[in-house]
């Protein structure tokens, strides 16, 4: 009786994990409005603000500016750690720190908590968002027997992390965060001949959104985290779109995604900057985190994240929409508070 029990249980086991298997690889299931399509071309335009730029003059790729004004350096990052690791440089370098600077400090205005999380975390926590075990090609894994660690792909990896097998009591709720972190991705295969300098790397800069909210509010912090992405945008003074994304297009976690995309004229199209998602209670139950009303049972938590933004095609954003005739790039006035009046125009460095 004791072999057999012993044979059912190791059959009971193998069946358990056969069945996680399949379970854990399912995307989360597609809010009612999010139109029913496989292909990226019938996601929907919500709304578009402000218009393409028209330019007077053969206007310039962001990397033909950057051959006169040296912003960032490709031949050196491959030097260090080979192609898509841009150095960016000087001016660069100060422009990148003010967009996450201006960033930051409109989220923290608008009452989302900062938070500056590792860079490396465990399996358990890509697990809970739903980067692992379908992307795990997509990652960069550390081969230490110590340190079993991933570099993050995004923020919202460790964001979600903070609260897992956590109950929050409901009056705590909602939970808003903001971060800044590197973000590491492998790509693999993604990069083509249009997607030359930053609009593709391994490594780019992100200010993260992320929320913890109950069920009943979950569309209402979903609007205000739009909002608070959009308003970046507008205070750059850049043109872009709202996109409800198809089925086909919506990320594994995300029960429905509106992507904002910014023109870029080097490229002749719009680029995502920042995807907005509601994940409902996807990431809560593989991350066991539930809230708790009074002496009510536990029920799980609703997430929600956005780019809040994503630095790389910002930069290339400001400088293909910027540009001038000379080769000098104007730069948005909402940045001059981190960089200083004089730096409202970008020069050609004399060579």
């Amino acid at each position: 009786i004791g072999y057999r029990w012993a044979q059912n249980l190791k059959s009971y086991e193998a069946s358990e994990k056969k069945l996680l298997h399949i379970l854990e690889r399912l995307p989360n299931l597609p809010r009612d409005e999010v139109p029913v399509s496989l292909s990226p071309a019938d996601s929907r335009c919500l709304h578009k603000v402000g218009s393409k730029p028209s330019f007077p003059f053969p206007f310039r790729h962001h990397l033909e500016l950057n051959d006169k004004l040296g912003l960032f350096d490709f031949e050196r990052g491959a030097k260090l750690s080979g192609s898509n690791w841009p150095v960016y440089t000087n001016m660069g370098a100060r422009l990148e720190w003010a967009l996450i600077q201006y960033m930051l400090d409109t989220h923290v205005r608008s009452g989302y908590i900062q938070v500056l999380p590792p860079l490396l975390v465990r399996a358990e926590a890509l697990y809970g968002v739903g980067q692992l075990p379908k992307f795990q090609d997509q990652l960069f894994q550390l081969h230490d027997k110590e340190f079993p660690l991933y570099l993050i792909p995004t923020a919202e990896v460790s964001l979600n992390g903070l609260h897992m097998d956590e109950i929050i009591e409901a009056e705590k709720l909602p939970l808003l965060y903001t971060s800044y972190t590197p973000c590491f991705r492998r790509e693999a295969g993604a990069a083509g001949s249009q997607e030359r300098g930053l609009i593709r790397m391994h490594q780019f800069n992100k200010v993260e959104l992320f929320a913890f909210t109950v069920p009943d509010m979950s569309e209402e912090i979903f609007s205000r985290m739009l909002q608070s992405a959009e308003s970046i945008l507008q205070g750059l003074g850049l043109h872009y779109r709202a996109m409800l994304l198809s089925t086909g297009d919506t990320s594994f976690a995300a029960a429905k995604t509106i992507d904002l995309e910014v023109w870029l004229p080097g490229q002749n199209r719009y680029y995502e900057v920042s995807s907005v998602s509601h994940c409902s209670d996807f990431q809560a139950r593989r991350s066991k985190i539930r809230y708790r009303k009074g002496k009510d049972k536990p029920s799980f938590v609703h997430t929600l994240n956005g780019s809040g933004l994503a630095t790389s095609r910002l930069m290339v954003a400001i400088l293909e929409n910027g540009q001038r005739e000379d080769g000098s790039v104007l730069v948005p006035k909402v940045l001059l508070r981190y960089l200083g009046d004089e730096y409202a125009v970008l020069h050609p460095q004399l060579s």
